[in-house]
């Protein structure tokens, strides 16, 4: 997250207990993963504020880089269109979360050797983490990273999630567009708070079966 380790830290904590409070909200085994979107962006941003305290000591700044990349760059290509996949129930609209799965999926080796191969830096600029890995941001992969992350959203039957879909894709492009060289940070901020939604999701459709149910049975 940019501006501050504090910030980092303080996001992350109310993220984790945030994602704790959704996962007790599942019902059922296929909705779990789903669920643990918020958990994940928490523990992703409490390695955000290790990065941040860590450029004094080299070890430890190399380890919190790379765990933070294995979130940014490697899970949520992956893990976002299979939670969204598990969760949806029209089997036109499966077939296209199985594509974007395997996009993800193709994306997130490709990052994860990429970054194993030639290494990963971060460094502050404007008040923000800049996380240095060049094979994100060739057009193709980062096009197929948001196929991926954001347009799996959209094919989801669930309203709610193509809201999110809707407000992912906008924080992508101001992210990109104002905030060039951290984008990650800062769209991961983005993200990470959207995620909270996850949460309002359950609550919504179990706390009232019969009022705004997307498809949770």
């Amino acid at each position: 997250m940019c501006f501050s380790a504090t910030a980092s830290f303080v996001a992350g904590g109310a993220l984790t207990a945030v994602g704790v409070a959704t996962i007790k909200k599942t019902k059922r085994k296929a909705e779990l993963p789903f669920a643990t979107i918020p958990l994940l962006f928490g523990i992703q941003q409490i390695i955000e504020g290790i990065v941040w305290i860590s450029f004094s000591n080299p070890t430890l700044n190399v380890i919190s880089t790379y765990a933070y990349s294995m979130f940014s760059h490697v899970l949520w290509p992956i893990f976002i269109p299979v939670a969204i996949l598990l969760l949806e129930k029209d089997p036109a609209r499966k077939k296209i979360l199985h594509v974007l799965a395997g996009i993800g999926l193709a994306v997130g080796i490709f990052l994860f050797y990429f970054i194993l191969a030639n290494g990963v830096t971060a460094r502050t600029v404007n008040n923000s983490i800049a996380y240095i890995s060049s094979h994100l941001y060739l057009p193709l992969i980062l096009t197929l990273y948001v196929l991926a992350t954001c347009v799996s959203f959209f094919i989801s039957s669930s309203k709610t999630l193509n809201v999110i879909g809707i407000v992912m894709s906008s924080s992508f492009f101001i992210a990109g567009l104002f905030f060039n060289e951290t984008f990650i940070s800062v769209w991961c901020f983005f993200a990470a708070v959207l995620s909270i939604i996850i949460y309002w999701y359950f609550r919504r459709n179990y706390a009232n079966p019969q009022i705004g149910r997307d498809y949770l049975n």
